[in-house]
């Protein structure tokens, strides 16, 4: 059962990369940015840690989106040595299609799946999650 999870997954990482490419963004820059928006604004060891990716690895995703005009990095007014990051105006657009587009193929992904069992699924994933 375990290997059928991970089969799922990893579908749903590939079809979740292969939405993403339109935009030109990868699923590590686009999670960021979701980050990013829940908790902006931020400073980058959270974003790091929301990804479970090292503090230098953030930086680099961060400075891409920098470099695209998707975020904006800030003094943080509490603290003179830390920098903020936020969404621009472009990062909030990006990210309401990537999120759009994600929901869309989720969607695709299981509509063969009848409403009985999507709320199977949902409810013994999420038993899962809560128990592990």
């Amino acid at each position: 059962m375990g290997e059928l999870v991970m089969e799922v997954a990893r579908g749903l990482r590939r079809r979740y990369a292969a939405t993403l490419e339109p935009w030109g963004v990868t699923p590590h820059e686009s999670r960021a940015l979701r980050v990013i928006g829940r908790h902006e604004p931020t400073r980058l060891g959270l974003v790091a840690q929301h990804l479970r990716i090292a503090p230098r690895s953030v930086t680099d995703v961060v400075d891409n989106l920098e470099q695209r005009g998707f975020v904006a990095r800030e003094p943080d007014p509490t603290d003179r040595r830390a920098t903020q990051v936020r969404l621009t105006g472009e990062g909030r657009r990006i990210l309401d299609e990537l999120d759009a587009a994600r929901r869309a193929d989720h969607e695709s992904y299981f509509a063969d799946l009848t409403e009985r069992d999507r709320t199977t699924l949902t409810r013994v994933l999420n038993s899962l999650i809560d128990d592990h």
